[in-house]
């Protein structure tokens, strides 16, 4: 019969087999990596002190990318100075010269997705005042009722700080290009609203386009990049926005 070993020795020993045991085993556990938004980026939707009501920095952090105001190829026919709202792919184009334009992510709520055609901008606001529809109230009496008057502009007024307002033959097609108070809903379907853009972009937008600019809504199935699939998830969002 051999020998037992010392006990401190099977002790040493076991400890070991334990030890290449659990390195065997062990799961390689990494860090998830953090996205990084380019400074270009963050310098673009940075704060806004000369406001009239000063604007903080927008959280990019819940926004894909390809939502970013950015110059893209166009490979339609408008002429430059139209606009031109995808709400299927949830882009705005401000069409440029050769067949460049320029790219914005939006919200498209409900009325949004609805109404397709030509209109014109006929009226331009800054911080507009915000009203409630009569079915809003009835929906949610207690969060949309005191504003039945209306609200003021400011940084809680749902249209955020520009609005743009559409006209077809004359007539308010009540159709809106607005900010928003929910920078995370760039991308998505919302409950209500028509279109919605970060408020540094709206402010852009706004500067770059005069009274009576020709815009072209296409139907909800008609992209103009149609290989560009839309990558965030597009959830509804219980968002309420009138229009003033």
């Amino acid at each position: 019969m051999r020998p037992c070993p010392p006990l401190p020795a099977l002790f040493a020993a076991m400890l070991s087999m334990l030890a290449a045991g659990c390195v065997a085993t062990a799961p390689d556990v990494q860090t998830a990596a953090v996205p990084q938004v380019h400074p270009s980026y963050l310098a673009m939707y940075g704060e806004r002190p000369d406001e009239k009501f000063p604007i903080p920095a927008t959280d990019l952090s819940e926004v894909d990318p390809q939502y970013f105001r950015q110059e893209v190829a166009y490979p339609r026919g408008e002429q430059p100075g139209t606009l031109v709202v995808d709400p299927g792919n949830k882009f705005l184009y401000l069409v440029m010269e050769n067949g460049r334009a320029m790219r914005y992510g939006v919200g498209v709520g409900k009325d949004g997705l609805a109404w397709s055609g030509k209109a014109e901008i006929k009226r331009k606001a800054e911080w507009p005042r915000w009203t409630p529809t009569a079915a809003m109230i009835r929906r949610e009496p207690e969060k949309n009722g005191p504003w039945r008057g209306g609200m003021a502009g400011g940084l809680e007024n749902p249209l955020g700080p520009r609005a743009l307002y559409l006209y077809a033959n004359g007539r308010d097609t009540l159709y809106r290009i607005h900010g928003t108070t929910e920078p995370h809903t760039i991308g998505t379907n919302v409950s209500s609203g028509c279109i919605r853009m970060f408020n540094q972009d709206i402010i852009d937008l706004y500067g770059r386009v005069p009274l009576d600019t020709k815009v072209v809504v296409l139907p909800a199935h008609e992209n103009v990049e149609p290989n560009l699939a839309p990558v965030v998830a597009q959830a509804e969002i219980g968002t309420d926005t009138a229009f003033d």
